[in-house]
């Protein structure tokens, strides 16, 4: 199992104490991000899917959070070959992904997802339906995105709330709301995107609302102990310089409310951990997420990475890798600013190993990032 041959020193201990999580407790701090892979045709994980969550758990992670799994709602999905969190084909396929993650001494956790504008048809499951977002958007004279009616918010609420109470079912420990990015719930959030007059639009209260009600029915439907993670970003997807919130203020008026509602993690999605949230202060997002809730938070963005790489322009790039970095400024970060987890993304495409390996103090043998990686489930 690549166990550590020395124990972890001080600093890097911090990475590798137990967390509790729910009914469980997390063997260390280390998370592993949710990446889009699209290997699950039909919306089913299979064997393959399987495998590539179990390496990563034996490589010593302490949870997974999937990649985004679509919830059971007509306008959900906007990409193909992703998988869902419903039917019976697709919920018995996270059953054993479950199960060999489990095998491997980490937890897992889905994240939810709903796509909101991305979508356009033409799309699985049904090409038919167009996206759904806070307002119509129209294109070249059609009408792409249709605006949501408090019928439709209701309806996603509930999809939600059916998707939390299957991943419990099935056995995951948790779930994750993808509330970032400028998919679905972002966007209500966003008032680039939310231009809305009624009791979902206009202050930061009602743009809140249809997440703070996704939470609350999530609760509602698992109880208590089964932890809600919550998923949120300044950067939209195409739009690296967008902010949900200019000062901390604004942010607390936005996780606030989720934190009442149910919220127990919020995962801070940066681009790069190390940059502080706000002009004056040199808190990250995740310490301020932490500091404006009382509820622990996820430090995520190019962890293990030597530099920035667009993905897009990576898929395109030959022979190029992606140098690894060392975690002296990250335990730096962490230590300075109590921050409770830290996710990894793509360093964990190059080397499954890579948790195992810092533990040993192996970091010279970790493989850097090649864009085969990015294809390849691996």
């Amino acid at each position: 199992m690549g166990a550590a041959s020395a124990p972890p020193e001080p600093n890097q201990a911090l990475l590798f104490a137990a967390f509790p999580f729910g009914r469980t407790q997390l063997r260390n701090r280390l998370v592993m991000a949710p990446m889009t892979r699209r290997h699950s045709p039909g919306g089913v994980p299979g064997a393959d899917v399987a495998a590539y969550y179990a390496r990563r758990a034996r490589g010593g992670i302490g949870l997974i959070v999937t990649e985004g799994t679509t919830i059971d709602h007509p306008a959900a999905n906007g990409y193909p070959d992703v998988p869902r969190l419903y039917g019976a084909d697709a919920l018995a396929g996270w059953a054993r992904v479950v199960e060999a993650v489990h095998a491997e001494g980490a937890a897992i956790i889905p994240q939810l997802w709903h796509v909101g504008n991305v979508r356009r048809c033409g799309i699985e499951p049904d090409p038919a339906v167009p996206g759904m977002g806070p307002v119509d958007i129209v294109e070249q004279g059609e009408t792409v995105v249709r605006g949501m009616t408090e019928d439709d918010i209701a309806a996603v609420v509930d999809a939600y709330a059916r998707a939390a109470l299957d991943a419990w079912s099935v056995g995951f420990d948790g779930i994750e709301i993808h509330g970032a990015h400028g998919y679905l719930l972002d966007s209500f959030i966003w008032t680039k995107t939310n231009t809305r007059a009624d009791r979902y639009g206009g202050p930061v209260e009602n743009r809140v609302r249809f997440a703070v009600e996704t939470v609350a029915a999530i609760r509602r439907a698992v109880g208590p102990d089964f932890p809600i993670v919550f998923r949120f970003s300044q950067w939209k997807s195409g739009a690296y310089d967008a902010r949900i919130a200019d000062t901390p203020e604004e942010l607390g008026a936005i996780l606030r409310p989720l934190a009442q509602a149910g919220v127990d993690i919020f995962h801070a999605s940066t681009r790069r951990f190390w940059e502080p949230a706000f002009a004056g202060s040199g808190l990250t997002l995740a310490a301020w997420a932490q500091r404006l809730t009382g509820k622990p938070a996820i430090l995520v963005g190019s962890v293990g990475l030597d530099r920035i790489h667009e993905t897009r322009a990576l898929r395109n790039a030959e022979n190029t890798t992606v140098a690894t970095a060392g975690i002296d400024r990250l335990l730096e970060i962490v230590a300075d600013q109590r921050i409770a987890l830290v996710a990894l993304g793509r360093a964990l495409l190059a080397d499954a190993e890579w948790a195992n390996k810092v533990a040993a103090g192996r970091q010279d043998a970790i493989r850097g990032l090649v864009p085969a990686d990015l294809e390849v489930l691996t």
